[in-house]
């Protein structure tokens, strides 16, 4: 049976503030949360309506109706997991890198973490002020793949002051994609879903590139669409497959 003090421990963890001083986030869902278990992940509590997890602890079997107490999802999906926050590993700059300008939609940043992980990236760096990538909305957008893309948080400034990373950035302005020669060890930036990219870091990134547009009624592409294109472009021209 789920305990008051349990209720009121996940129904917190909805913000940042609670995870960050729980050191916690929630997975809900068979999927997603068979994925975490057998991930590297540390499982700190699993709720579930069945008994089919072979957990001798952390382990308590719940009724529907105390799942849709602790549910964010408006159809609860049987299984609720809180696991502990791990801690980022250091970033592979002699590999291809996205980085995200104040992503702040956390459906886009999940989406984006599971097509890194489709695509072999293991390294996202977001700006300060984007959204938590332990945003429950985020975990369950990346559908399992926040236990294999390492995402940083951290000041951009500290990359434009290392002369030696290869940054560029899609841009509306940009050249065309189909033109440009990727390297392995680039740090591909995309800007926010409204916005696009602030005037400090539109100026400090000289080198653009942009997806062509076949139709110039639509201005703009959803975030997490363009890193999907710019991703299956990059790994063609680089792996030529």
């Amino acid at each position: 049976m789920i305990t008051k003090n349990q209720i009121k421990l996940i129904r917190s963890l909805g913000l940042k503030k609670n995870r960050i001083k729980h050191n916690l986030f929630i997975a809900e869902g068979e999927k997603i949360v068979d994925e975490l278990l057998d991930s590297n992940l540390t499982l700190f509590h699993l709720f579930s309506t069945n008994d089919t997890y072979d957990l001798k602890e952390n382990y308590t079997i719940i009724k529907n109706q105390e799942l849709k107490q602790i549910s964010k999802l408006k159809t609860p999906n049987k299984v609720v997991g809180l696991f502990k926050i791990p801690k980022p590993v250091n970033i592979d700059f002699s590999k291809n890198i996205i980085a995200l300008e104040e992503i702040n939609d956390p459906g886009n940043l999940g989406t984006i973490i599971r097509l890194s992980n489709w695509f072999g990236i293991r390294d996202i760096i977001c700006s300060e002020n984007s959204v938590d990538c332990f945003n429950p909305k985020t975990i369950q957008a990346s559908m399992g793949s926040i236990s294999r893309v390492n995402v940083t948080y951290q000041s951009f400034d500290d990359l434009f002051a290392n002369k030696k990373y290869n940054l560029i950035a899609a841009d509306i302005k940009g050249k065309n994609i189909k033109d440009y020669n990727f390297n392995k060890n680039q740090i591909i930036f995309f800007g926010s879903e409204s916005n696009g990219f602030s005037d400090n870091l539109s100026q400090k990134i000289t080198e653009k590139i942009t997806i062509p547009r076949y139709n110039k009624n639509i201005d703009s592409l959803n975030v997490a669409n363009s890193v999907a294109i710019v991703l299956s472009e990059l790994k063609h021209k680089t792996t030529g497959k």
